[in-house]
């Protein structure tokens, strides 16, 4: 999963965000950066009574937390949204070792290359290379 530094990082230069269905983030306030939230229409429960289970369609099941403003949040884009940040720049992306992914971008000039362990970081370090 992407980190937080790289998500800031991406920020930082420029990868601007259009929250949607199914984006994931971080409220970037200390005591919340280790939770990962999504951002969705609707939230199911799975709620047990007596000898039933039930789902139950509900609005928000945070704790009171009504709203947050963007400005306090990160976006961490998944792989699919990394790759469609590449676009036609994104040549190949291959196993180098069996623990580390190769991502090759090519800028127009010349070609980039960029390891990391993680496949979502390995895409999230070529788009700050490109940037």
């Amino acid at each position: 999963m992407l980190t937080l530094d790289l998500a800031r990082r991406l920020a930082a230069a420029g990868v601007l965000w259009e929250p949607q269905p199914g984006d994931r983030f971080a409220i970037d306030v200390d005591t919340l950066t280790d939770q990962t939230y999504w951002i969705s229409d609707l939230t199911i429960e799975l709620h047990h009574y007596a000898d039933q289970s039930v789902l139950g369609f509900n609005g928000t099941t945070e704790w009171a937390l009504d709203s947050v403003g963007l400005d306090q949040t990160v976006w961490l884009p998944r792989e699919d949204q990394l790759r469609e940040l590449l676009g036609d720049r994104l040549r190949s992306v291959h196993h180098e070792t069996a623990a580390v992914w190769r991502v090759v971008t090519n800028d127009g000039q010349r070609e980039r290359h960029t390891t990391n362990d993680d496949l979502e970081c390995a895409y999230a370090e070529a788009l700050l290379d490109l940037c």
